[in-house]
């Protein structure tokens, strides 16, 4: 049914569980999936003294580590690097951007996030539904 589906993780634990959803619509093909995660600008996502750190040093850090653990779910279930996408930005309009780009068919993101990000991605996932040119699958990622 869906042979472009692009994939928003948050790194967290609960990613695994988005995933395999996308799998599962994908009839198990990696390669129907582009995985994406975004990295919110730091003064941003963070209300501190900004002027107290080196503010793109700390950003570089976050985009590093983020492509890293994000290759490295990619290399797991088999998702070519091509594509795999850590974009800097706000969530929202960056996944509806990269979808339409891509010619998605279909986005699979997580309803609730993992601990303190939990209202956050549940209105990120409400902001991507709205202004989506494509179907938009929220897999419950809360407790069970």
């Amino acid at each position: 049914m869906y042979n472009n589906i692009l994939v928003a993780v948050d790194l967290s634990n609960d990613s695994q569980r988005v995933i395999n959803r996308a799998l599962k619509i994908a009839d198990g093909e990696a390669s129907k999936l582009h995985l994406v995660h975004v990295v919110e600008p730091v003064a941003a996502a963070y209300s501190m003294d900004i002027y107290a750190v080196n503010v793109t040093e700390l950003q570089q850090e976050a985009i590093n580590i983020a492509e890293k653990k994000l290759e490295k779910i990619a290399k797991d279930i088999g998702v070519s690097n091509n594509k795999i996408h850590t974009l800097l930005g706000a969530p929202a309009p960056e996944v509806r951007n990269l979808a339409l780009e891509n010619d998605a068919d279909a986005i699979v993101i997580g309803s609730h996030g993992h601990a303190g990000w939990e209202i956050l991605l549940g209105s990120t996932a409400t902001k991507v539904l709205h202004g989506a040119t494509c179907d938009v699958l929220t897999v419950y990622v809360g407790e069970n």
